[in-house]
C-alpha cells in the first residue's frame, strides 16, 4: 500500500499542500482541490482544529497530514484518516513509526547530504524545502545530476507555472502550497487544479519514475 500511494504521486506529478490556520478554509481549498482531480493532497497541521479537516477530507481523498515532528501528531493524524504524514525534517522516530505502522513517510529535507542520507534510511519520497530559496530549478538539477537515484519532490514557493521545468530537470513531482490557492475562489482553485493536469498529461516528457 505504501508505494501504491507514491506511485500515485509520482504518476500524477503535482502535489497539493495546504496550509492554513483556518479550518474552514482548509477544507474549501481541500475541496476544490478535489473537484479539479487531485488525488492526493497534503494538509499542514497548523492548528489542532486541522486534525477535523483531515478526518473529514479523508472520506473523498488520500490525506498527507503535513508538518509531522512528533511520534505523538503523527500518531493522532492517522488516528484522524491520514493515510501518509509528511515532516519538514529527516528525523529517525518518523521513519521507525512509518516502517513499524507500514505508513508512507515523506521526509522533508534541504541540502543534498540531508537527501542522501534519508535516501540510504530508505525514504522513499523526499521532499526538498525550500527549493526556491536554495537556488529552484537548478538546484535540483545540480543535485541530481550528482545523485540521479534519488526521488526528489521540491517544494517551497513554487508557482503552479514553475512545475513543468521543475519535472523537465528529473523531479518525481512538484509540491505546489499558494500557487494553488492564495487569494482565489474555490471555482479559480478547481479551473487551475484542472488546468495543470491536463498540461502535465500532455507532455510526454516527464518520465521520471520513483526509484
Amino acid at each position: 500500500m505504501i508505494e501504491n500511494y507514491f506511485e500515485t504521486i509520482a504518476k500524477d506529478k503535482i502535489y497539493p499542500i495546504i496550509r492554513s490556520k483556518n479550518p474552514d478554509r482548509a477544507l474549501e481549498i481541500a475541496n476544490a482541490l478535489i473537484k479539479g482531480g487531485i488525488k492526493i493532497l497534503e494538509i499542514n497541521v497548523e492548528v489542532p482544529e486541522i486534525y477535523e479537516v483531515i478526518n473529514e477530507i479523508s472520506k473523498s481523498a488520500t490525506v498527507c497530514a503535513g508538518g509531522i515532528i512528533t511520534s505523538t501528531q503523527a500518531d493522532y493524524a492517522i488516528r484522524n484518516g491520514a493515510k501518509m504524514f509528511a515532516s519538514p525534517i529527516f528525523q529517525m522516530n518518523l521513519v521507525k513509526i512509518s516502517k513499524n505502522l507500514r505508513i508512507p513517510y515523506i521526509a522533508g529535507t534541504t541540502t543534498a547530504n540531508e537527501a542522501y542520507l534519508a535516501w540510504k534510511s530508505r525514504v522513499q519520497l523526499i521532499k526538498l524545502f525550500p527549493a526556491e530559496a536554495m537556488g529552484g530549478i537548478q538546484y535540483i538539477e545540480n543535485i541530481l545530476r550528482q545523485m540521479p537515484f534519488l526521488s526528489l519532490m521540491p517544494t517551497g514557493d513554487i508557482s503552479l507555472e514553475q512545475v513543468t521545468s521543475y519535472l523537465a530537470v528529473g523531479a518525481v513531482a512538484v509540491g505546489v502550497g499558494r500557487g494553488f490557492y492564495s487569494n482565489m475562489s474555490t471555482s479559480e482553485i478547481t479551473e487551475k487544479t484542472e488546468n495543470i493536469i491536463n498540461e502535465i498529461k500532455d507532455s510526454s516528457k516527464w518520465n521520471k519514475k520513483l526509484i
